[in-house]
């Protein structure tokens, strides 16, 4: 009796949180693009990687970074107030892939960031 009772709490907590989560819109023909809004780029020191937003762009935009596991490692929110553009040094993470998302105007940007290590400096490079 008790199993039944924790599988159908586990269940209703497994369905609310799928009705909860709202999918990302793709854009419509007449939303400007985000992809000319938003530069990614790596640090001078090639321990990160740097995203600028342009001056036009809307509020605020929502940084997400992912590890391999799909767990989140890093989220920050640009705003006009705390500066549109920023750098994260990423070279303090693991050997591996991580996904960069930028979320702006509902839209979403996806990069990958690669950590590894030349010698014996662990360096970061963008991909896609």
């Amino acid at each position: 009796m008790k199993k039944k009772l924790k599988l159908s709490a586990l269940l209703i907590f497994a369905a609310a949180g799928l009705c909860a989560a709202a999918p990302v819109k793709p854009a419509n023909s007449n939303a400007p693009s985000i992809k000319n809004m938003i530069k990614f780029s790596q640090l001078p020191a090639k321990r990160g990687i740097e995203i600028k937003l342009a001056a036009d762009a809307p509020d605020k935009a929502i940084v997400m970074i992912y590890n391999w596991d799909n767990d989140i490692v890093w989220r920050d929110v640009l705003s006009p107030k705390k500066g549109m553009d920023r750098g994260y040094i990423l070279s303090f993470l693991d050997n591996g892939n991580y996904t960069v998302e930028v979320m702006l105007n509902k839209q979403m940007v996806r990069k990958t960031a690669h950590v590894y290590y030349k010698g014996d400096t662990k360096f970061v490079m963008l991909r896609g």
